[in-house]
């Protein structure tokens, strides 16, 4: 079907013809709501863009009287029905590529950038089943969420776009009766109703707090409901490319996540030390939360008697070390449940973790003690006839815990160059610092970190702040684990020194083991002139033997972040690319001669000015030394939503 040059293949008339009733929904909604009026403006300023698109010169003059000289209130509400549209047409193509996916999967049919046509390719290419699972024993993928000011839309508005999603979804059941199809689409109006209904944002300016609760919901709602079956695609894929003796291997741990709201101070001037702590008490608070009552439906759900089946002695064993620790949860047993034991360890394990939320006697000392506990079971029930009787359950919480561990995501922590340039100079009583070259500034910092020299003059405000970011770090280090922070990353790198800054400052700060500073530093190269002076920089890095004795602590692991944003409009579009292309090879080829490992860090945002597009297309197109089965790319704001909604 045709409009004016617009073709719709068939297999997008199921996507047209939800458009249709979600339009005319919001129609009626708005009539309902806004009056006859609100409706008949909207459909006249509709109709007329149409019109207009398709080159029709008599639109504007339609057009323009129509939006010209409104009122704030009523251009408000015509903005909000147009914004409610476009939010369900949104909802809509992604409901259809869900549609399309099945369709490609009912057919056995590979659907292009799938894992099956991905796992196809590779063994097209002379990989066998043993080389690939080399292969996924290397591979990392990290999305790094962060947040954005045109990006913060109520958590209440989010949940509403995510039932109203569910219901699209479960349209696509196609022994639905006329009944139930009512149904659904009465509840899908429910939701759109009550979002016209509340406001969108919230009015007071958004706190770092609001920021977060917006970056957490996709991460609590959405991700981690489906982590697990990201891992079970991937294994059906594999086995379905190789043969079932994939699945003999143990599939490794290939993708987590990390946020910067929180932690990116050069972001956000309110992100202070305190902040940094809240956010990981909240990471930690949030994903306990989701384990406990998980753990608590396995329970019911493994009801296996001992008189039935027979259980791994570790597991009794197991329950025995727990009950004596934990006689309120062992008490709170019925009699009749003592002799399922799956069932009174997950009692027990649920205990255990409400006092790791609590901080109370008997709490995980980390996440590696639970999954622990979940391997366990999971051993038992596949030694015991349980492949069929729970197993998939154990797996899949035992996929979630080993992905999002105690801390859900790890916090990255990110400052300009500029500020530590001016802590540490005023801190070293060095009035000229900023005037000092590269060089210079280098050689001081290397002696003062050789001679473990201590501030020489008093902290002004900005001092402080600064130092109490590494205390936190330090606190957060050792109440909620390494895994829970993520890099520090320096914006506006220019050369060692800034590398070196921190370094000091973690000292002065408390962030250290002995003589180590437990922290994974990553320079960010944003201007073109940078990216071109990448390997210089790094080079410069590399050479410093204060830095080469860090990087040997932290097994020789160097992240560097990219940033497009701020060199397409300090260069231009084609000169940040290629910039971009040229320091990413030249980055992996001075990281190979220092006998290191590079993950590049790519900064990217939603639109192809910072970075947008495809991402599948960009690592394709990359070096490939500089990509090596590692991928960590930061999801700005809105792109968060198109990329994870």
């Amino acid at each position: 079907m045709t409009r004016r040059g617009i073709r719709f293949e068939a297999k997008d008339e199921p996507l047209r013809a939800d458009v249709r009733r979600l339009g005319e929904l919001v129609g009626e909604m708005l009539a309902e709501q806004g009056g006859v009026e609100l409706l008949e403006r909207v459909e006249s300023v509709r109709h007329a863009a149409i019109r207009r698109r398709e080159g029709d010169s008599r639109a504007d003059d339609e057009l323009w009287p129509l939006l010209a000289g409104l009122e704030p209130a009523p251009a408000a509400e015509l903005a909000q029905a147009f914004a409610a549209y476009f939010q369900l047409v949104n909802l809509a193509e992604k409901v259809h590529r869900i549609r399309r996916r099945r369709d490609y999967q009912q057919r056995r049919l590979a659907q292009r950038g799938s894992l099956v046509e991905s796992a196809t390719r590779l063994r097209e290419a002379g990989v066998g089943p043993a080389e690939i699972g080399d292969l996924l024993a290397s591979l990392r993928i990290e999305p790094v969420f962060t947040a954005h000011p045109s990006e913060a839309t109520r958590r209440t508005i989010l949940e509403k776009q995510q039932r109203i999603a569910q219901r699209l979804v479960e349209r696509l059941d196609p022994s639905l009766t006329p009944p139930e199809e009512r149904v659904l689409w009465a509840r899908v109006r429910a939701e759109v109703t009550a979002a016209w209904q509340t406001e969108k944002q919230h009015q007071e300016r958004p706190t770092v707090a609001d920021e977060m609760e917006h970056v957490l919901f996709y991460l609590t709602d959405v991700v981690y409901p489906v982590v697990p079956m990201f891992y079970e695609t991937l294994e059906e894929a594999l086995a379905e490319t190789w043969g079932d003796e994939t699945r003999a291997r143990p599939m490794p741990t290939i993708l987590r996540f990390a946020s910067w709201v929180g932690g990116d101070m050069d972001g956000n001037p309110n992100v202070d030390a305190g902040t940094l702590l809240a956010t990981l008490e909240r990471h930690r608070r949030l994903i306990l939360d989701l384990y406990l009552p998980e753990a608590r439906r396995l329970a019911r759900r493994l009801s296996q008697s001992r008189s039935r089946v027979a259980v791994d002695p570790e597991v009794t064993g197991r329950i025995a070390d727990y009950a004596g620790g934990f006689p309120d949860a062992m008490a709170a047993v019925p009699a009749r449940h003592r002799q399922m034991p799956y069932r009174v360890l997950l009692s027990l394990i649920a205990a255990r973790l409400e006092a790791t939320g609590t901080g109370a006697t008997g709490a995980y000392g980390d996440a590696a003690e639970f999954t622990a506990d979940l391997r366990l079971i999971a051993a038992s029930l596949e030694r015991n006839r349980g492949r069929h009787a729970g197993l998939f359950r154990v797996r899949r919480l035992l996929r979630r815990a080993e992905c999002f561990g105690f801390h859900l995501a790890a916090l990255d922590v990110r400052q300009d160059a500029l500020v530590h340039r001016r802590v540490v100079g005023r801190l070293l009583g060095e009035e000229s610092w900023l005037e000092k070259s590269v060089v210079e500034r280098q050689r001081r910092l290397r002696q003062a970190l050789a001679e473990g020299a201590a501030p020489v003059a008093e902290p002004a405000a900005e001092d402080r702040r600064v130092l109490a970011v590494f205390a936190a770090l330090a606190e957060g280090r050792r109440r909620f684990g390494e895994v829970a922070l993520g890099p520090f990353i320096i914006s506006m790198t220019e050369g060692a020194d800034d590398v070196l800054s921190v370094l000091l400052l973690a000292r002065w700060g408390g962030l250290t083991e002995g003589q180590r500073v437990p922290l994974d530093v990553a320079p960010l190269l944003e201007t073109v002139a940078d990216l071109r002076a990448a390997p210089e920089i790094l080079g410069c890095v590399l050479d410093d033997p204060v830095y080469r004795r860090l990087l040997d602590e932290r097994e020789r692991l160097q992240v560097v972040m990219v940033g497009y944003y701020d060199s397409n409009k300090d260069g231009g579009l084609a000169a940040s690319r290629w910039a971009l292309q040229r320091a990413q090879a030249a980055l992996a080829a001075e990281l190979e001669g220092a006998g290191a490992e590079l993950t590049v860090f790519h900064g990217r945002g939603g639109t192809i000015s910072r970075g947008g597009g495809k991402a599948h297309r960009a690592i394709m197109a990359a070096p490939p030394a500089a990509v090596a089965g590692r991928l960590r790319a930061t999801e700005q704001g809105e792109a968060i939503d198109r990329n994870f909604g």
